[in-house]
């Protein structure tokens, strides 16, 4: 019988691929979260960021544990998949531990500065000081600006419509967020997005880790690559004594 050449089959990817070990567990605290507030809706309240508790009855874990708490289906649902999308390829090129490092001080950043925000005296601030904030937010928008950083040229579907790049990405969501922080009907946290991507760049560009040290790695290497041609270096020796040394 003659022998028929196997047709290779097609595979499609979808997302960062496989998950990895923070954002695992991330992803299920933030549904355990979920269910436990939908059964006892105090929790929210409790867990929630509302700064007038921090400032007046010293609930000083809200900062924290606001991160956690999501009003509906739709909060959670796309907040953890932004968390999938881009912290899986973050804590793949960074480490868990950094990664850990950097979801909590972004996050819980995010939540300190919008207490101190609601403790300024304008219209669009004021507000803020009363009301509760919940929700992945603040953490997610520094994953944001962090993967704008090192991918700005990959492309992220915009709406869920049009791809733009990552960098352009970032810009037009920063400043969506800026502009509804000017009105005090917003039932969205913009001040918690806009502390995220803030604190988030704000530590990459000045922290000891992540962006800045790649700068530094970076950095180093183009010296000693330098100082290599200044000095004639090469592996091994050289083979031309008579050359002039620059």
């Amino acid at each position: 019988m003659p022998r028929h050449p196997r047709v290779a089959s097609l595979t499609y990817a979808f997302g960062p691929g496989p998950i990895t070990p923070a954002v695992k567990y991330l992803l299920w605290a933030n549904i355990g979260m979920f269910l436990a507030t939908s059964l006892y809706g105090p929790l929210r309240e409790w867990l929630g960021l509302v700064p007038e508790y921090v400032i007046q009855r010293h609930w000083l874990w809200q900062p924290a544990t606001y991160l956690f708490v999501h009003g509906g289906i739709v909060h959670i649902l796309f907040n953890m998949l932004a968390l999938w999308m881009f912290g899986v390829e973050l804590e793949r090129m960074w480490g868990t531990r950094f990664f850990v490092k950097y979801y909590a001080i972004t996050g819980i950043g995010a939540g300190v500065l919008t207490v101190v925000v609601s403790l300024l005296p304008f219209p669009a601030t004021r507000h803020v000081f009363g009301e509760i904030t919940i929700g992945a937010s603040g953490a997610i928008y520094a994953l944001l600006i962090a993967f704008a950083l090192y991918y700005p040229h990959r492309p992220i579907l915009m709406f869920m419509l049009f791809p733009v790049p990552a960098k352009y990405f970032v810009m037009i969501i920063g400043a969506i967020s800026f502009l509804n922080s000017a009105s005090v009907n917003s039932r969205v946290a913009e001040f918690t997005h806009l502390g995220g991507l803030l604190i988030g760049y704000l530590y990459l560009k000045g922290g000891r880790g992540g962006f800045t040290a790649e700068i530094k790695y970076r950095y180093l290497k183009w010296k000693m690559n330098r100082l290599r041609r200044k000095f004639d270096v090469y592996s091994g020796g050289r083979s031309d004594w008579d050359r002039r040394v620059h």
